[in-house]
């Protein structure tokens, strides 16, 4: 089993910063990808960043240039810069990871972080 603890988040004003972080318990070198999802009230839950094993990262085209995904595994963990944080990035932020073993997927989630963004 994989958990995942969530820290950061909660109230900022428009154009400025937030750092979330997800610590696991397991080394992530052993974990596929990990990434941050957000789920905006009234919306579907939706890919806001994610990084590989290999250090690739991917962006929803909404947050390129202003979120910055980055892992230490030392510390076995990831975390999420977000600056310029605008009122559309207000939603529950779910920390994902996902281990491949033999070719099949086994997916976690942590409980989720609220960020709300005020104009």
């Amino acid at each position: 089993q994989v958990q995942l603890v969530e820290s950061g988040g909660g109230l900022v004003q428009a154009g400025a910063s937030q750092r979330l972080c997800c610590a696991a318990s397991v080394s992530i070198s052993s974990i596929t990808t990990m990434g941050w999802y957000r789920q905006a009230p009234g919306k579907q839950r939706e890919l806001a960043a994610t990084i590989t094993n290999g250090g690739r990262t991917n962006y929803a085209d909404s947050v390129k240039g202003r979120f910055t995904i980055s892992r230490d595994n030392a510390k076995n963990t990831v975390c999420l810069q977000m600056n310029s944080l605008q009122p559309e990035d207000t939603a529950v932020y779910y920390c994902s990871a996902t281990r491949t073993t033999w070719g099949r997927n086994f997916d976690y989630w942590g409980q989720g972080t609220q960020v709300t963004v005020s104009s």
